[in-house]
């Protein structure tokens, strides 16, 4: 499916307008008090840029990260599945915002595409992950899952796709028993593949205190452990998205 034009830029300014709207409504109030109380000019344009650096970066990484490289060509994905003809079934999971399905199908025409939902919004709360949820264009036969039980038998999938999805699981423990649940359905030469930003500088200097929405590969790593993979690796797509591949 061929993207729209920023599209990735402008999908993060849609699913936290409510950050901008209340980031904007603060700004000019600051602008306002400046006219109003007698304060210093330098704190004043201090607090300025902080409010411009805060609103605006994180646009610009994201047009970066989504629009300017090839995240959604899946041409990253070639050095690290080799033999694609040779794949039956591939599983792609996500959070209830799904960009990548039907790239992935036209990528791998001749593997079964299987697609799952683990979206729940009594734990999943995040405010732009319920609004992404309103755009987003599902593949066919998308199932609703728990992260706890994934419809599929042992040993099955070739590939297990993660795609800046599996953050929305707040809860160390519920990463876990979801990871055991991928590696569980996933064939003993087959790979798991998952995509993330970081809890880390280069993510902090983007988006500021939103980064905390992110976990370290520190807690990523623990996490695969604790889930029985032991040969996890990591390479850097960006200075801000890691890619995690690792086999069962």
């Amino acid at each position: 499916m061929e993207r729209r034009k920023f599209q990735g830029a402008l999908n993060i300014l849609s699913f936290n307008r409510h950050f901008y709207i209340a980031g904007i409504g603060l700004l000019i109030l600051w602008i306002a008090a400046y006219f109003l109380f007698d304060w210093s000019a330098t704190l004043f344009w201090i607090v300025i840029i902080a409010f411009l650096y805060g609103l605006l970066v994180p646009l610009l990484v994201s047009a970066y990260v989504y629009d300017h490289s090839d995240y959604y060509s899946l041409k990253w994905l070639n050095p690290i599945i080799d033999k694609k003809d040779d794949l039956k079934l591939i599983v792609n999971i996500h959070a209830g915002f799904d960009e990548t399905s039907y790239i992935i199908k036209e990528k791998y025409p001749r593997a079964d595409l299987k697609v799952f939902d683990f979206y729940n919004a009594a734990q999943h709360t995040e405010l732009a992950i319920k609004v992404a949820r309103k755009a987003t264009l599902f593949y066919p036969d998308t199932k609703s899952i728990v992260t706890t039980a994934i419809p599929l038998e042992d040993n099955s999938a070739d590939i297990v796709f993660l795609l800046s999805a599996v953050h929305e699981i707040r809860s160390n423990e519920e990463k876990v028993q979801f990871l055991k649940e991928c590696r569980r359905i996933c064939k003993p030469d087959g790979k798991v593949i998952m995509v993330e930003h970081l809890r880390d500088l280069p993510n902090f200097l983007a988006f500021s205190i939103g980064f905390t929405h992110f976990f370290s590969a520190f807690v990523w790593k623990r996490c695969f452990s604790r889930a029985g993979f032991s040969n996890l690796q990591e390479v850097k797509f960006t200075p801000f998205m890691s890619i995690f591949k690792c086999s069962p």
